[in-house]
């Protein structure tokens, strides 16, 4: 049985720990220059769609976003892995607010040779994800 792809075993610990609200072992899984882009492109998140750049700034990203959240569960279809990267494909669904929120998407990790995570990039719709809003139960 061969050993599992670090990208695939970083994806699910950044998973882990974002859902568990674990601040410190998220930002742990990054290398000291790894940038994430979530989701990629200018947003109310980056406005200049150039990513959260190094722990500092992926430290903020997580204030601003996961640490506001009542929830996460990411529930992926799909990995697909190749090179030093993987792709998850399926949905974030995140309470806030009394509301569900459901981002589906396409997810991607990389990774160096040490196995930190240097890129965290997520491809979603801001405005999509925003017409799945609901009541939460």
């Amino acid at each position: 049985m061969s050993e599992e792809h670090p990208a695939r075993v970083a994806s699910r610990a950044s998973q882990a720990a974002a859902s568990g609200k674990r601040k410190d072992e998220w930002l742990a899984l990054f290398a000291d220059d790894a940038c994430v882009e979530d989701p990629v492109g200018p947003s109310g998140f980056d406005p200049e769609g150039t990513g959260h750049r190094g722990h500092d700034a992926i430290a903020k990203f997580y204030d601003m976003t996961i640490a506001n959240t009542d929830s996460l569960e990411f529930l992926v279809d799909d990995v697909l892995v190749c090179g030093d990267e993987c792709v998850n494909i399926g949905t974030i669904r995140t309470t806030i607010a009394g509301q569900i929120i459901d981002a589906e998407g396409v997810f991607v990790y990389r990774v160096n040779s040490d196995g930190k995570l240097v890129s965290l990039r997520a491809f979603w719709e801001v405005e999509r994800a925003m017409k799945t809003a609901r009541p939460a139960s």
